[in-house]
């Protein structure tokens, strides 16, 4: 009902909050759980192998490593409470551009410093969840680009409260009404207070929240997988063509055998991404390798369970094809699988850069 509305899961979001599931990560001391990241991707797995879509709600549980890990005590203490009871959410991260794409370094925000508050302009895309979030973390450029060594330098993460004025959010309709949006920033005020760390030292900050975004999208993707496995081998079951279960032909049996054994590989590769990270070690390739193998594994798992079903996968009663539009995203989203490979190639393989 929710996707032909068009609509945002509300009620199962504040439902999950109610519960304490999106304060997971949050430290006890601050009223959450303090449970790791790969509990965490526990969480995001069982809601998509349920039927559910993710996508909702994951934001809180990335984003909220950019503060755990960076932010100051005062930030922990003013905003983390809050977040834990669901007064506030922190579901969004303006991160992309229009014009620099996956090139974070290329980004055009700027934020310059005033006083006691930084003066952002700029803009920003594909920034989910905007418009049912409280708080997001924003990546800015705070050094010119002529004035740093590398470009990677001269960008730092803030704090947002995002009713403040100076942000004009345009929403993006798409094929898997997920809440994403344009933003437009116009001499956004942002208090000193709330930038993130040290300025300039952003880039390396928010690829923290990137990773964990990976991990939390590569278990959400074993959670898909499994659900189209679990659909296609029970319509198998049930579904009787010329007088017998079409499970009952190795046709129908191996294409959904395969995909469960992907799928289970894949998971191997989740959790070691996650075990990395938990224990606070250099995990960039992991987290790739997992997003890409679980995406692969799970949109491979998409098509066997729609061709399973036959016509009945394409009526949207049996809901395959909503799981099929959705799990489709993440080969492109929140990084697509070139830039993964490209990636791997350059810093595990030592193969010259591409670009």
């Amino acid at each position: 009902k929710v996707d032909e509305a068009r609509a945002y899961p509300e009620a199962f979001v504040d439902a999950l909050t109610r519960a304490g599931w999106m304060s997971a990560l949050i430290p006890e001391e601050y009223g959450g759980s303090g449970l790791s990241l790969t509990e965490a991707s526990v969480i995001m797995e069982e809601i998509t192998r349920s039927g559910g879509n993710a996508g909702c709600c994951h934001g809180q549980m990335y984003n909220m490593n950019t503060l755990l890990r960076h932010g100051s005590a005062e930030q922990k203490k003013k905003y983390l409470p809050k977040i834990a009871t669901g007064e506030l959410r922190l579901q969004s991260m303006g991160v992309t551009e229009p014009t620099a794409g996956t090139d974070t370094t290329s980004i055009k925000t700027v934020a310059v410093r005033k006083g006691d508050c930084y003066v952002v302009n700029g803009q920003k895309v594909w920034t989910s969840r905007l418009q049912h979030s409280e708080l997001m973390i924003l990546l800015a450029r705070t050094t010119p680009l002529d004035k740093v060594t590398k470009k990677s330098e001269g960008m730092s993460v803030f704090l947002v409260e995002t009713k403040s004025k100076g942000l004009e959010i345009k929403p993006i309709r798409n094929m898997v009404n997920h809440e994403t949006n344009e933003v437009f920033i116009d001499n956004l005020e942002v208090p000193a207070e709330n930038l993130i760390g040290e300025e300039g030292k952003g880039f390396r900050y928010i690829l923290d929240g990137l990773n964990a975004e990976r991990i939390l999208i590569a278990a959400e993707c074993i959670g898909d997988g499994h659900w189209f496995v679990d659909r296609a081998t029970k319509y198998s079951k049930e579904r009787v063509v010329f007088g017998r279960p079409i499970g009952q032909n190795q046709g129908i049996q191996f294409p959904i055998a395969e995909s469960y054994m992907e799928i289970e590989a894949a998971n191997l590769m989740r959790y070691k991404a996650a075990a990395l990270f938990d224990e606070k070690k250099h995990c960039g390739a992991e987290a790739n390798m997992a997003k890409h193998l679980c995406a692969k594994a799970s949109w491979e798992a998409a098509n066997v369970c729609i061709q399973t079903y036959g016509g009945f996968g394409f009526a949207a009663e049996y809901d395959v094809e909503r799981k099929f539009r959705e799990t489709r995203l993440y080969l492109v989203a929140p990084i697509s699988t070139n830039l993964i490979l490209s990636y791997v190639a350059e810093h595990v393989l030592g193969l010259p850069r591409s670009f």
